[in-house]
């Protein structure tokens, strides 16, 4: 399962009115829409409980929202915290609710008992990589190791920062921030494969080629330590006309799938159902 999004190029929008509509879903699935006062909706993740936790980017003033009930009937949405910085990413482990800032990384122990009156957040990683606006909001996914993984976008639509167009991995409490892939422009979404507990996430492609070049990308790294091309190589096989030669694509790892231009692949889940 896919989701895509939209970018500075090229990207259509859902027009106002019943976002569910426009979704495009496979035979036997069916799109509804929850709630709707949730602004700037962005990443989620349901609680043990049934509480649904959204991350916002920009119009929902730093604000995490709780969507209480949100299997059953009768949902409701609570405003959980307010006053951070582009929370984007979410991530639940052991009942404390984990949101990724631009700047850093912070928790909230016991969130989904904790709705009426949610407890002040902790800091896990005070200094996350920040160097500008651009792809500084960030995902958040906790691994099958127990491990938060966090990819850093790259400050810019295309350019060889040290640091940044990487995804990091640590411990729940902090400690043992390490790189575990690089060469990745912007992700928005990773995942792991159910059975072999690879990692598998989107890559958002650089803007300025043109409407049709270069493809954004779904990639899978079987093992930590692989470079998947940026800013030398996009797509497995174009080389940048600017930062060509800090690389070669023969090296780079390749995406699994070559997705349309400008798309902006957000989220990416395994679907074990039947």
């Amino acid at each position: 399962v896919l989701l895509t999004g939209g970018c500075a190029t090229g990207s259509p929008h859902v027009p106002p009115g019943k976002p569910a509509e426009f979704l495009k879903v496979p035979p036997g699935f069916r799109a509804d829409i929850l709630v709707e006062n949730v602004p700037d909706a962005r990443s989620m993740a349901l609680g043990e409980g049934g509480t649904l936790f959204v991350g916002t980017r920009f119009s929902g003033g730093g604000a995490v929202y709780a969507v209480r009930n949100a299997l059953g009937g009768n949902p409701t949405v609570l405003k959980f915290a307010e006053g951070l910085s582009m929370p984007n990413g979410l991530a639940l482990h052991e009942g404390a609710l984990y949101v990724a800032e631009q700047k850093r990384l912070i928790r909230f122990p016991d969130a989904e008992a904790s709705l009426d009156k949610p407890p002040a957040a902790e800091v896990v990683d005070p200094a996350l990589p920040f160097k500008g606006v651009l792809h500084s909001w960030k995902y958040l996914a906790v691994g099958p190791d127990g491990k938060m993984y966090l990819p850093v976008g790259a400050p810019c639509n295309a350019c060889a920062e040290p640091g940044f167009g990487v995804i990091l991995r640590m411990n729940p409490d902090g400690t043992g921030r390490e790189v575990v892939a690089s060469g990745i422009r912007n992700s928005v979404g990773l995942t792991w494969y159910p059975t072999t507990k690879e990692l598998w996430f989107t890559d958002n492609g650089r803007d300025m080629l043109g409407d049709d070049v270069p493809p954004c990308e779904l990639n899978r790294a079987p093992r930590t330590g692989l470079d998947f091309g940026f800013p030398y190589c996009h797509g497995g096989t174009i080389t940048d006309p600017q930062f060509g030669a800090a690389g070669s694509c023969s090296t780079a790892v390749p995406p699994v799938q070559a997705l349309g231009p400008h798309v902006a692949p957000l989220g990416v889940k395994f679907y074990t159902g039947r």
